[in-house]
């Protein structure tokens, strides 16, 4: 098990930037593969990115390729969005959510701890 605290989060203008952060106790953290996930209102929580526990692997989702980079120090326990080019359909809540599988996917169901969610919202 492995706790997570995001961090963050803010309101920023079309076109901006922002930098989340997701620090993790340090029980292990190079053993977790570690995503991101936003839930905006009246939507369902969607998957925005993946790494694998080395770093060694990235996925996107279409929406934010290009735009959206995830990266982890794992001496730092901690994992990092960097988010450019913000547009206000990107306004949700953020989560951090890790997974002890080598591969864990892209649904929620597939991630055995969460933190606590930061807000993001992006005016036009």
């Amino acid at each position: 098990q492995v706790q997570l605290v995001e961090s963050g989060g803010g309101l920023v203008q079309a076109g901006g930037s922002l930098r989340l952060s997701c620090a993790a106790s340090g029980r292990a953290f190079n053993m977790y593969a570690i995503a991101w996930f936003r839930q905006a209102p009246g939507k369902e929580r969607e998957f925005v990115a993946g790494i694998s526990r080395f770093g060694g692997s990235t996925d996107y989702a279409d929406s934010v390729k290009g735009r959206f980079t995830i990266s982890r120090d794992n001496a730092k326990n901690t994992v990092y969005l960097q988010m450019n080019s913000l547009k206000p359909e990107d306004t949700a809540v953020y989560y951090c959510a890790a997974a002890r599988t080598v591969v864990p996917g892209t649904i929620p169901d597939s991630f055995d701890s969460w933190g606590q969610g930061t807000q993001v919202t992006v005016s036009s």
